[in-house]
């Protein structure tokens, strides 16, 4: 196929909600939103990096490209509405393939309503590459952002945590069982109407779990100037998690705390707040030096994924 027959096999279908009063064909899309604020993000995967074909079907890597935008969208305190998707692949590849892709992406923006209303492609030598980019519509509503997070504020999380994390470490080791573990990384399950609640419950700042917990409350509390500190006996060790450890001979509390992926919702509420359904308390905001301690202590070692690293 050239470019605009792939073009028009992979867009054959897909939704046109109300709330696009232009979508695609045109040389942009206009989508309406309440208020005259909106919320934007961009996420990039590549092959190698971010994913592999003989881990993940092209469904299963649809679904995390969408996931890692709208959930930074839903972290924001925002309501999801519409994706952008720009695909460069070998010229070679199936169609097949990308049409498998794009109906991942719809099927996860589906989930909260939204919908793929453009983007661009393009053939590369390379590997393939994946670039998402969501907006959304905060619906009068003030955005949640990192730096707001105050000393006496509770530390709370919603959403799997270090389950994707386990997930690769399965596959990284020749297996592909616990199952759960292995899809949990393949389709991670986004806890979108959380993101929401949170907002509405006074939330005084939030971020996606993408990098690790470590890592990405670390991004809080340098925004916010605070200290973050985590306490192990609050924090998730899923069964699952606790058992593969054994197996494997590994501390799950490195996933929980390391892994990312998931894309679980860290916030931080006042201290008399009453956390909104499904959050866990996890910690505590304290005064100091911007860092995230784990029961008073420094953690050594990697805190989370590194994108620019080996």
């Amino acid at each position: 196929m050239d470019e605009f027959e792939l073009i028009a096999t992979l867009t054959a279908g897909l939704p046109r909600p109300d709330f696009v009063r232009v979508g695609l064909g045109d040389d942009a899309a206009v989508v309406e939103v309440s208020a005259p604020q909106v919320v934007a993000c961009t996420d990039m995967v590549v092959e190698g990096r971010h994913f592999r074909r003989a881990w993940s079907s092209a469904e299963d890597i649809g679904h995390r490209v969408a996931a890692a935008n709208l959930a930074d969208i839903v972290a924001m305190g925002a309501m999801p509405r519409a994706l952008l998707v720009s695909i460069a692949i070998p010229a070679e590849t199936e169609t097949g393939w990308a049409a498998d892709l794009i109906d991942g992406i719809q099927a996860e923006a589906e989930i909260v309503g939204a919908a793929v209303v453009g983007g661009d492609t393009n053939s590369t030598e390379g590997p393939i590459v994946v670039c998402a980019t969501a907006l959304g519509d905060l619906q009068g509503r003030s955005a949640i952002q990192r730096g707001g997070a105050r000393p006496g504020d509770q530390v709370a999380l919603v959403g799997r945590q270090g389950w994707a994390a386990a997930g690769l470490t399965v596959l990284s080791r020749g297996f592909r069982s616990p199952r759960l573990l292995v899809e949990a990384l393949r389709r991670p399950e986004v806890p979108y109407e959380a993101g929401i609640r949170a907002a509405e419950s006074g939330a005084t700042a939030m971020i996606d779990v993408s990098d690790g917990l470590l890592a990405d409350l670390g991004h809080i509390a340098t925004a916010s100037g605070v200290a973050i500190d985590l306490h192990t006996d609050l924090l998730p060790v899923d069964e699952p998690l606790r058992d593969t450890a054994i197996a494997f001979t590994m501390d799950p509390l490195k996933w929980v705390l390391t892994g990312g992926e998931d894309h679980s919702l860290a916030a931080t509420f006042p201290a008399d707040a009453q956390l909104p359904e499904g959050f866990r308390r996890i910690g505590v905001v304290t005064s100091g030096e911007p860092t995230v301690t784990v029961d008073g202590a420094e953690q050594r070692g990697a805190r989370g994924w590194v994108h620019f690293g080996p």
